[in-house]
């Protein structure tokens, strides 16, 4: 299947941009540092929106009660006395946003940074693209003894790994 990645950018944990990258130039319209920049705050504030939205679903039975060893639970009954809601997943986010013209994945680690990663929208998944961008960060960005946290990424290895691997992905 062919796949174009456009474009990759790493957010830290505060919103601050400290990474972007365009690999298909053909793709997306060409945007400035200082668009990137806003880009990145902007996203981060939706993400922040995004993951505190955290519905509550029915459960399966009413006024359920488990009980273990120590400790009984109930699950809350909705408003009205009706069937008791259940707390879903812990919220993630805003995690795919798609347009005719492009798909944007993001990927949040367990620390905050997200990668935020443009595709042609006819790539049906990428997350194990995304998931191997994040094997290259932490081998040759996390590892680098001289990378700061939070800072920006400049690491020549890290560029030239990341570069190959998106070449190899879009000349499939």
């Amino acid at each position: 299947m062919f796949v174009t990645v456009f474009a990759l950018i790493i957010i830290n944990k505060a919103g601050g941009l400290i990474y972007n990258r365009t690999f298909h130039e053909g793709g997306l319209h060409k945007i400035s540092t200082n668009d990137y920049l806003v880009l990145a705050g902007t996203f981060h504030g939706v993400h922040a929106i995004t993951a505190r939205l955290n519905p509550l679903k029915p459960a399966a039975t009413l006024n359920r009660t488990s009980t273990s060893s120590s400790t009984t639970t109930t699950a809350a009954t909705g408003a009205g006395g009706g069937a008791p809601f259940a707390r879903p997943d812990p919220p993630s986010g805003l995690e795919v946003l798609e347009t005719e013209n492009f798909r944007m994945q993001c990927f949040t680690t367990l620390t905050g940074i997200k990668f935020l990663l443009f595709t042609d929208t006819t790539q049906a998944n990428v997350d194990l693209t995304t998931r191997r961008v994040y094997d290259l960060y932490t081998d040759y960005v996390m590892k680098n003894p001289f990378y700061q946290l939070e800072m920006p990424v400049r690491c020549d290895m890290f560029d030239r790994k990341l570069g190959s691997y998106i070449r190899e992905i879009n000349n499939r």
